[in-house]
Formats: structure tokens, C-alpha cells, sequence
């Protein structure tokens, strides 16, 4: 092997290396200035090996062929389809809601076209960019006014902002919840400018508690529903009825936290019920945030409506402008609440709530031609069992609540469940499954095919 600086001076030039032809065909695929820096990394790292004497200079062939490797890397989407097996159907790291035919058309339809946004067509002026949406939410929950902004914590941050910034915010310590990325109440109150109140104890709080919370300094009442947990055993709250009661009483608006957002009783399609919006409004909430995209069933956004006089406050904070939705997520939105208001079979419309009532018969009979699939695609060294599942409704909602499902068990005799994970999540597109009692399972209720189970490897099976 020649000395390091024997290597060093054996390096092609910068210069040299673009009048390859290998360069020359990247250039016309890709922009110079990308091309040039790829090929300054891929020299930069010839350059490490040869100066602590490991290899020897790279021939100019390899250096342009690890520039184009890392200009395909480069030009790779990081946000790709997966196939959802694991079981967990809103799952917050997969997307949570996959949207509907009609939601997906909406947002094709404007995606590439001027659209009418912000204008109001009869009569040519400015109009408010969620006016739509607006009305739907209004006929949809019985409240006076709505309006969207970009997820639920923002929907909680502007609204604690607009009716509470310098003054105190009372909430139940039962109700300072943590949620996934570490979203807190606490600190989402902090950077409202509000200042938290806290009231009660962790298991128990009390009218009484809110009552001597009451002052001159009092902003809004906040109550959060626990949609991430359940406070079980010597347990007591405040009734939101009660507490929108008390609120009047003092004239201290109600604020309601309600997270999941359900509009319709998920218990006639034999699902544990969720607190519905329009009977958050009718027991007297002023204002009521949730999440679009949960069991809503929409693009993220986060939603709030309630009292005409509060909404029309939260417009005006600058605030609301810097958490608007985009004419995709409008788009979306409108279209999923549509269906709400005119579809005739909505379990058919919506994929979360198909999801959900997939019948368990179904599930069985997918698994079996999963079963045959994956024994002729993977070999006899894999043993494929159809066995039980549990499925979990994801991303906060019910979360005591599993759904009975079915999976895919894939072991093999000298493979751990992880490398078996890893290896289906190498495929093209990955599939997420997930690892329960040292196996690997492959869950069916958010699978649309059983042919989608099928992994399909470049070259490979090794991640």
C-alpha cells in the first residue's frame, strides 16, 4: 500500500472529476452546485482514508460513484408509504388518520391551482380562509362559531392566550396531562402567558376547589379530558355541566380540552363510547378544542369551537395567523366533514371508523391468505402462524380499550423478533409490525391486502 502522502497526491482533482463522464451524465440529472458538493464530500472522505494509511486513493470511477450515491440518498423522500401492521391504528408516528377518498380528491383538486382561499366569489372581497369549514363545524355540534388552526395543542395554546394571557388559568391537578413528544399542559400554559392555576388533588378536586380559585386574576376554567389515561378507584371531579354553571356564576369562561374529538357515538357500532363535541357544547363548555385527525378522522388540524363573542377573539389574536392550516389541510377538512353531514353509510366512507369495525371474521380470512403467502415468499426457515391479536385505537384515544384482531406471528430458529422487524421494515414499501412476547407480529386490522405483507427487498434481505 503506497505511503498517505503518495495516496493524498494520487487524488483526482475536483476539476478532473467533473469532465468524467460519469460526472457529466449526474450534471444533467441533477443540479451543478449539488453534484459539485457531493463530489467534494465523496473526495473529502478518499482524502480521511488516506491520511491515516487504511486505502489506498480511490480510482475517479469510485469517488463519482459515491457522489451519485449520495445525491440518490439526497433525493430520496424521507416521508414514504408504509404498510401499518402494527396494530395500533391512529398511530401518531405513522400518520395517525388516513384520509378518504373524497378528503384526497379535495386536496388534489386545489393542490396544484390557484383556489378560492381567501376570496368570497359573490362578491370579490377578502374572506376568511375557514369560513367553510366554519359552518360545517357549526351544523355538525350545535356550537355558534368555529374556526381551525394547525393541531390541537396550537387550538389549546391560542385559546388560553386569548382569554387568560397575564391572568391565572384553573385547572384540576387530575388534568395536568402529558401526551406523546411530551406535550404538557403545564408548559403549554406557560407559553400561553397564562398563569396555572392548580386546584384539587391528583385523584380527587371538588366545586368547592374551583370556587375558592375564583378571583379577580381568574382568566378561564380548563378542563382537560383524560384521553390518554383513567384515574381509576377513590376518584371525583367536576362535572363539565357544574363547572360551565360556575363559570356563569363568576363570568369566567369554560374551556374544554377534549382532545379526540369524536362527533359521533362510537357506541352504536359496539365501540367504547367517547364524549361527543356537540354534548360538550350543549352542557355549557364556551369553548371546545379537538383534534381533527384522531378519531375525527381528518388531516391534522386542531379545532375549536364553542360562544360566537370568544371565537371571533381568537380570530383577532395575531396569534391565529401564525397557526392557520394551508389549503391542503382545508381542503381535507372539509371534504371529511362533508361525509359527516351527507353520507349515507358513514363506516364505509371514513377509513378510520372502517378500521375500527372491521369485523373479526374478515380479519381471520385475510390471515389465512397472508398465512400461504408469506410461507412460499419466505421459506421454510420462517415459521408463519395466524394467531390473536389485541389492536389499540392509537394516539390517545380509549386508551384502556383494545380491539380483538388478528396477526401474523414470523419467527425463525436463528433470527430475534428485532431482526425480523428490521428486515421487513427494509422492504420497499417497509412494513411496521411490531415485537409482543419475543415475536414478531404482523396485525391485520389496518392491513388493505394480504398481498401487502409480502416484503419486497432490493437485493438483500439485510437492512
Amino acid at each position: 500500500m503506497p505511503a498517505p502522502s503518495e495516496a493524498l497526491r494520487a487524488l483526482p482533482s475536483l476539476d478532473a472529476l467533473l469532465r468524467d463522464p460519469a460526472a457529466v451524465a449526474l450534471l444533467a440529472r441533477h443540479a451543478r452546485p449539488a453534484v459539485v458538493e457531493a463530489l467534494r464530500a465523496a473526495l473529502a472522505a478518499g482524502r480521511a482514508a488516506c491520511a491515516d494509511g487504511s486505502a489506498p486513493a480511490p480510482a475517479p470511477a469510485a469517488v463519482v460513484a459515491a457522489a451519485a450515491a449520495r445525491l440518490a440518498a439526497l433525493a430520496a423522500p424521507a416521508l414514504r408509504p408504509v404498510v401499518n401492521a402494527s396494530g395500533v391504528i391512529l398511530h401518531t408516528n405513522l400518520g395517525r388518520a388516513p384520509l378518504a377518498d373524497a378528503a384526497v380528491a379535495a386536496l388534489l383538486a386545489v393542490a396544484a391551482q390557484p383556489c378560492s382561499l381567501e376570496i368570497e366569489l359573490v362578491s370579490g372581497g377578502r374572506g376568511a380562509r375557514d369560513a367553510a369549514v366554519a359552518a360545517q363545524l357549526v351544523a355538525l355540534t350545535g356550537a355558534e362559531a368555529a374556526t381551525v388552526v394547525n393541531n390541537n395543542a396550537a387550538a389549546v395554546l391560542l385559546a388560553l392566550n386569548t382569554l387568560a394571557e397575564g391572568r391565572e388559568v384553573v385547572v384540576s391537578r387530575g388534568e395536568l396531562v402529558e401526551i406523546g413528544g411530551a406535550f404538557r399542559i403545564p408548559d403549554v400554559c406557560a407559553k400561553s402567558l397564562a398563569v396555572l392555576r392548580e386546584v384539587g388533588t391528583t385523584n380527587r378536586t371538588h366545586q368547592r376547589d374551583y370556587e375558592q380559585a375564583i378571583g379577580a386574576r381568574t382568566g378561564v376554567l380548563l378542563k382537560v379530558h383524560p384521553s390518554n389515561y383513567r384515574i381509576a378507584g377513590f376518584t371525583a371531579a367536576v362535572e363539565l355541566d357544574a363547572l360551565a354553571a360556575l363559570g356563569r356564576a363568576h363570568g369566567v369562561p369554560v374551556l374544554e380540552d377534549l382532545g379526540s374529538g369524536a362527533l359521533v357515538d362510537l357506541a352504536q357500532w359496539g365501540l367504547p363510547r367517547e364524549p361527543l363535541v356537540a354534548e360538550r357544547v350543549r352542557l355549557g363548555a364556551d369553548l371546545v378544542t379537538f383534534s381533527a385527525d384522531k378519531l375525527l378522522g381528518g388531516p391534522q388540524a386542531g379545532i375549536v369551537v364553542g360562544r360566537a363573542a370568544l371565537i371571533d377573539r381568537l380570530r383577532q389574536n395575531p396569534l391565529a395567523r401564525a397557526l392557520r392550516c394551508d389549503k391542503l389541510t382545508l381542503a381535507a377538512l372539509e371534504a371529511t366533514l362533508a361525509l359527516y353531514l351527507s353520507a349515507p353509510d358513514l363506516r364505509a366512507a371514513l377509513p378510520t371508523l372502517r378500521l375500527l369495525t372491521r369485523p373479526l371474521a374478515e380479519l381471520e380470512t385475510a390471515g389465512a391468505i397472508a398465512v400461504a403467502l408469506l410461507e412460499r415468499a419466505l421459506g421454510a426457515d420462517y415459521a408463519i402462524a395466524l394467531v390473536d391479536s389485541e389492536a389499540a385505537v392509537g394516539s390517545g384515544a380509549q386508551p384502556t380499550a383494545t380491539l380483538p384482531s388478528k396477526a401474523i406471528a414470523v419467527t425463525h430458529p436463528h433470527l430475534a423478533p428485532l431482526a425480523i422487524a428490521a428486515r421487513f421494515r427494509a422492504s420497499q414499501p417497509p412494513i411496521i409490525g411490531r415485537v409482543h412476547q419475543e415475536r414478531f407480529l404482523l396485525d391485520l386490522r389496518c392491513v388493505a391486502q394480504p398481498s401487502d405483507l409480502l416484503p419486497k427487498w432490493r437485493g438483500s434481505p439485510d437492512p
